[in-house]
């Protein structure tokens, strides 16, 4: 359930026509990953009018930068995100980040095409980063996205399972479940499919194979592999923002 504090800032960035997805710990409640969180993330289209929309709207929540970069196209460009706190009454204390960016995905265009519009109330909807683009960006260094991730796909599973999945739904399962009993049941269930995925996710063998231990084995290390990834994205940027914060002092 999202609270009534993000309505507010999901209907004031709506009023003032800002192009963007809602990311992070909401988009997750809105997949039935419940997440409690009082944050609200956002990538946005990085163009001029579109930041000074933004930049509108974060005044009418009187939204306080509270770390370095500045909202800028250069700083969103090279994929850093921009940080406030709201203090305007019924928001306050409430954190608005905004990003253009995300490791491993598509561009903000093709995450755009790619979205779910959730309607909220009779008068407000909200534009929603789509489950597959939510679940590769949950691939960082953090222990909570990763269990985020294994929420999200194993909820997207219980779902639909039954409701004659299409091929391309179900090789996203198999390439994106991280439970080995549910990918065990899933290459029993979908052998002729399995067999096109093999090549690109070698772990599926152990999964026709029933071979759980290895299977653990093989999954811990492909998320090592991601977790590296996410890493050497976010180590220059990390100095970046620290020389930013020198020179600012």
């Amino acid at each position: 359930m999202i609270l009534n504090p993000i309505l507010k800032v999901l209907s004031i960035f709506k009023k003032n026509k800002v192009k963007g997805l809602l990311i992070g710990g909401q988009a997750c409640i809105i997949y039935g990953a419940a997440e409690f969180s009082r944050d609200s993330d956002f990538v946005v289209l990085c163009k001029e009018d579109n930041l000074q929309r933004i930049r509108i709207a974060l005044k009418e929540l009187k939204a306080k930068i509270i770390y370095v970069p500045p909202l800028e196209i250069e700083y969103l460009e090279r994929g850093h995100a921009c940080h406030f706190r709201c203090v305007a009454r019924d928001v306050q204390g409430l954190r608005v980040d905004v990003i253009s960016k995300l490791r491993g995905c598509e561009p903000f265009d093709e995450l755009w095409k790619r979205r779910k519009r959730i309607i909220l109330t009779r008068t407000n909807s909200v534009d929603v980063i789509g489950l597959k683009d939510l679940v590769q960006c949950k691939k960082t260094q953090r222990d909570k996205d990763w269990l985020m991730l294994k929420r999200l796909v194993e909820n997207d599973i219980i779902i639909n399972k039954d409701k004659c999945p299409s091929d391309d739904k179900i090789r996203w399962w198999l390439f994106e479940s991280r439970i080995p009993e549910t990918l065990i049941k899933l290459t029993e269930k979908y052998p002729k499919i399995v067999k096109n995925c093999i090549s690109d996710r070698p772990s599926l063998i152990s999964a026709i194979k029933k071979d759980l231990q290895k299977l653990n084995v093989q999954l811990q290390e492909e998320e090592r592999v991601e977790r590296e990834k996410d890493i050497e994205y976010w180590t220059p940027l990390k100095k970046e923002l620290e020389l930013l914060r020198r020179k600012l002092r």
